[in-house]
């Protein structure tokens, strides 16, 4: 496996340590969670965006979501009294899992509902009044009079 050195890229900037670290991530790859469960991810409208997750079989105090330092993670976890079932057959994926999704700048989680078996997440990107661009008067300046 290659790897790609970003050292050059911590060494000329400043505030990107965690735009480096995305990028080594995905680079490396998201082998840990074997694509389950599957997911969505939409644009619902401008700056609004939705995560749904499949989740059969889960309920919502088996799931639990969190967001530390931009990463949304989303795990599940299946309480104990599955244990006790017979299963013929068990076709429904029951294991734990974890989901990380890392978030822009500015993007917030607004709500998260269980419904038929998908998790859906709403997300909105609320740029502050500080940081959307704003256009500056010109003024006609005055003529400076000499003084003699």
């Amino acid at each position: 496996m290659n790897t790609i050195d970003l050292t050059p890229l911590y060494r000329s900037s400043i505030g990107f340590d965690r735009l480096a670290s995305m990028l080594d991530n995905a680079l490396r790859g998201d082998t840990g969670t074997g694509g389950y469960p599957p997911y969505n991810i939409e644009a619902t409208g401008e700056n609004r965006y939705s995560i749904t997750i499949a989740v059969a079989g889960f309920t919502e105090d088996d799931l639990d979501i969190q967001i530390e330092r931009g990463v949304l993670t989303v795990r599940g976890k299946k309480s104990d009294d599955e244990k006790d079932r017979n299963y013929l057959y068990q076709g429904i994926a029951a294991r734990s899992f974890e989901r990380k999704f890392n978030l822009a700048e500015h993007v917030e989680v607004v709500d998260a509902e269980l419904s038929n078996g998908l998790l859906n997440i709403q997300l909105v990107k609320e740029i502050p009044e500080a940081m959307k661009p704003r256009s500056i008067e010109i003024k006609r300046g005055t003529a400076l009079e000499h003084k003699k």
